[in-house]
């Protein structure tokens, strides 16, 4: 439960917890009006009004003069000043850059897997000179270096995915993409594959990055920083076997037991997931078979240009018909070849990611239950005066703070996650739309 019962962590620009800074690309800000389990992806889930920008920009002919002359508009005090200020280069107050790049294939004498190589950039903001002429802390203490340089493989982001799950068991912890794809493990190693898994774990890690609680968390810090012999002796710190299988049979008890009265906005919430698993869920499939129809009418039409090129060379009063049908061709399939670049990387990715989350949103809220089922279990022994009724009473009120915690932590990043999922889901159809639109231009051009 590290880190749920205090208030999120202020992020680089040091500013207080809810103060005016600036926000992070996700957004951390609640959405208005969510309630209701009856929306169904409509109004609530794919329409949302685009944000205003909190931050002012100022103009690039902006004198020394001009900023330290009073004026009605500029700020008046520094913290105002650090969050109005905001330069092109530098769109937000992010302090970890994380890339995943170059994976390299290992063959060993027991298996063959693929690594993949990390590299964490941590630097102040970039006002981290006018903030330290302010007196305000900027940069990650936790961190000894400004670049780290380390490779992974699939199991230890499987690892660092368990380890906020213990940690944070309400918060929502971004999905891994999956470790086996359906056609078989022979194809794990093909390129396509190994590419589509490294954008999907650079998305993991900097999604943990731009969290206000899980950037802060130390397994993550050694999972970005430690050489691979200090991450293995790591890892063994965690609890046993024999502690693992137990607290596993104590959560499937209690998941079999199950809670006799969830909070109302529980209830919405898991409602909520349920419509929204069926419906991304549906979204996947339609996407995916989009796809599937436009790779086989590229294929086939690819074939039709060269077979017009050499009929154009047996009927020479039709020569110059069957070449313009053939050229016609060809630009068919440069501009479907290119909507299908689009489909492939800008909207099948996002689909099939929040496939995964409705899935870990399953699973937060089955934790979020077992903790309130402890705590009702607690408060029927008591009850019947099963037990010790002073050691009871003790462990019902850590249980009572337990409960509250998860709840407020969950209830906080549900709407974090909420705003980020709307932006990005929108994002994604309006950028599929004009690339449609601007594919058609072409054609018809």
């Amino acid at each position: 439960m590290e880190g749920e019962c205090r208030a999120p962590q202020a992020r680089s620009s040091g500013l207080p917890a809810g103060g005016g800074g600036g926000e992070s690309p996700g957004g951390d800000a609640p959405l208005p009006g969510s309630s209701g389990s009856s929306a169904l992806l409509q109004a609530e889930v794919l329409d949302l009004d685009e944000d205003e920008d909190d931050l002012e920009v100022f103009s690039k002919d902006a004198s020394l003069m001009d900023m330290n002359s009073f004026s009605p508009v500029m700020p008046t005090s520094p913290l105002s000043m650090i969050n109005q200020v905001k330069f092109e280069d530098e769109p937000d107050l992010k302090d970890l850059f994380i890339t995943v790049d170059e994976p390299e294939s290992h063959v060993t004498t027991i298996e063959t897997f693929i690594t993949y190589r990390i590299i964490t950039k941590v630097r102040a903001h970039y006002l981290s000179y006018f903030c330290i002429w302010l007196g305000i802390q900027t940069s990650r203490g936790e961190f000894d270096s400004s670049e780290f340089e380390v490779r992974r493989r699939y199991q230890d982001f499987l690892w660092l995915k368990e380890r906020l799950e213990e940690a944070h068991p309400t918060l929502i912890i971004p999905p891994l993409p999956e470790k086996f794809i359906v056609k078989g493990m022979v194809e794990r190693f093909n390129d396509d594959f190994i590419e589509t898994r490294r954008k999907a774990l650079h998305k993991f890690l900097n999604r943990i990055a731009d969290h206000p609680t899980l950037t802060f968390n130390e397994d993550f810090k050694v999972f970005l920083t430690a050489q691979a012999w200090e991450l293995s002796s790591h890892k063994k710190q965690g609890p046993g076997l024999l502690s693992r299988m137990g607290q596993t049979v104590r959560a499937v008890a209690l998941s079999m037991r199950g809670v006799k009265s969830r909070p109302e906005e529980f209830m919405e919430m898991n409602n909520f997931i349920e419509i929204f698993s069926q419906k991304i869920n549906l979204i996947d499939k339609i996407s995916q078979r989009i796809y599937k129809e436009e790779r086989e009418y590229f294929d086939e039409m690819k074939e039709y240009g060269p077979i017009h090129i050499l009929w154009s060379a047996s009927e020479e009063d039709l020569a110059d018909t069957l070449k313009g049908v053939a050229s016609c061709i060809d630009r068919c399939c440069k501009a479907t070849e290119k909507r299908m670049s689009g489909l492939s990387e800008a909207l099948l990715p996002v689909v099939h990611e929040y496939v995964l989350y409705s899935e870990m949103l399953m699973g937060v809220m089955k934790r979020r239950d077992q903790i309130q089922a402890e705590l009702d279990s607690k408060v029927e022994a008591l009850t019947s005066k099963k037990a010790d009724t002073d050691l009871l009473t003790e462990e019902i009120g850590k249980l009572e703070d337990k409960v509250e915690c998860a709840n407020n932590a969950l209830k906080a990043d549900w709407e974090r996650w909420k705003q980020n999922m709307q932006n990005d889901i929108k994002s994604a159809f309006t950028d599929m739309a004009e690339e449609n639109i601007h594919s058609y231009e072409q054609v018809l051009g």
